[in-house]
């Protein structure tokens, strides 16, 4: 039974309102879970290993819910075209580079190399339709020590020629070889990923969804992002009352099947009221709806309703993986929409996009998103140092800071599962009988 502490300046949601802090205070784990959070150890963990690290921030393991890898290579470029336009001319060529193995493990050791010095912990990842390559990924990531899902692209129509799977039954197939190849991994689980309707014949989503049922795993995809996409998918599927109802008619849509919808900018009420009573989580992408001009989603009107919700970067319509941008982003989005759209629902507050963050999005994968006890021991260490100032700053303003500046600050350490994946730097690891803090190297000091 492994347990050890780490010791710094915490910082978690308790709720969408409320954040806590404690200076110098210490999260204990034990077999890769929180047992909780003190200001001072208890009596029965006094001895134990403990990390120091000092005035550092600690804060748990930042959650994306959509990011697309393969597009990780293109990112900041297309930004004058809107979606439609920006995939056939930038998204559809470069991913029809990943059939090619060679360049696949040169991106995607990229993207998971970054991925591994951001503060992001768990992801939900698109890749593309290529199965060894997908598979690729999944074990790049795995070895990194992250943890998430990744699907394998599934397209059989609308799409281009080196994209566009021969068949729904061929395109079923190579997703079920895929599923029972990725079996091995145990941090980096397999995810169904029907790019969008418009990609996907009926034929193909029903054969997706007896895997879905077969094997018990969940699905991602797209949702009302553009008005243009909503008007297609109705000429695509006029037996479907609302775009959602497109995947909730082949049972991909929530309920039974934990799913993750990106975007809903513009969802209907019938469909937000699906998305509620389904338990569909959305994954708000704000930076990639402004940049390939989308629109803004109603995220604040999503949270008050109660439905699961977390953030996407969607790079590389989104610029960066940094999901402290993404938390910028919501914020600055929501304010524009409550001054220009509706003012009769106040903005998102910081509190509020740095627990969609963290316990919101985290949700999807169960007890991950805090440092309270129980939950999974995911944590981060930033040293936010390097963002001087000459005023006092307390904690809680530190990490607001953090969340506009966060290019200023450096990941020290990250924790998956309990697991130190990162260490930028030798800390002292310390800890007596006494429960007094001493240099050590890196052992316990017992007397």
């Amino acid at each position: 039974m492994e347990r050890f502490a780490i010791r710094g300046n915490i910082c978690y949601s308790e709720n969408q309102k409320s954040i806590r802090t404690i200076e110098h205070g210490y999260v204990i784990c034990e077999d890769g879970k929180s047992i909780g959070i003190f200001e001072e150890l208890p009596e029965q963990w006094k001895g134990i290993s403990c990390r120091d690290y000092g005035d550092r921030l600690i804060i748990p393991g930042l959650v994306d819910l959509h990011v697309h890898a393969p597009q990780y290579s293109f990112r900041g470029l297309g930004m004058d075209l809107e979606r439609i336009d920006w995939l056939n001319t930038h998204t559809f060529p470069e991913e029809e580079k990943y059939q090619d193995s060679g360049y696949a493990k040169k991106a995607y050791t990229i993207f998971t190399e970054d991925l591994l010095r951001s503060a992001t912990t768990r992801a939900c990842v698109f890749g593309t339709c290529h199965k060894d390559a997908t598979l690729w990924l999944m074990e790049q990531m795995e070895k990194a020590g992250l943890a998430g899902y990744v699907g394998k692209v599934n397209m059989d129509r609308n799409s281009s020629q080196g994209l566009c799977e021969k068949s729904a039954e061929v395109s079923a197939e190579d997703t079920e070889a895929w599923i029972l190849a990725s079996e091995k991994f145990s941090n980096v689980r397999p995810i169904l990923t029907p790019r969008f309707i418009p990609t996907c014949s009926d034929e193909l989503m029903e054969r997706l969804s007896k895997l879905q049922k077969r094997y018990g795993l969940p699905a991602q995809s797209h949702l009302s992002e553009n008005l243009s996409e909503i008007e297609w998918v109705r000429e695509l599927q006029p037996k479907a009352s609302c775009y959602g109802d497109a995947y909730r008619i082949h049972g991909l849509f929530g309920g039974d099947c934990p799913t993750i919808m990106a975007h809903c900018v513009y969802s209907s009420e019938e469909e937000i009221r699906m998305m509620k009573e389904q338990g569909v989580f959305v994954a708000h992408c704000p930076e990639s709806n402004a940049n390939l001009s989308s629109g803004i989603a109603p995220a604040k009107r999503y949270l008050e309703m109660g439905i699961k919700m977390g953030l996407g970067t969607d790079v590389a319509a989104g610029s960066s993986l940094s999901m402290f941008r993404a938390m910028a982003m919501a914020i600055q989005c929501s304010k524009l929409r409550w001054r220009l759209t509706d003012q009769s629902i106040k903005p998102l507050t910081v509190t509020e996009a740095f627990y969609l963050a963290t316990k919101g999005g985290g949700e999807f994968f169960g007890a991950v998103g805090s440092l309270e006890a129980g939950y999974e021991f995911d944590a981060v260490v930033i040293d936010d140092s390097k963002i001087r100032s000459a005023r006092e700053v307390s904690v809680r303003d530190r990490l607001e800071r953090l969340i506009y500046l966060d290019q200023d600050a450096e990941i020290e350490a990250k924790y998956v599962k309990g697991k130190q994946i990162t260490d930028n730097r030798q800390r002292k690891t310390v800890g007596d009988n006494n429960g007094k803090y001493v240099s050590g190297e890196n052992s316990a000091v017992s007397e």
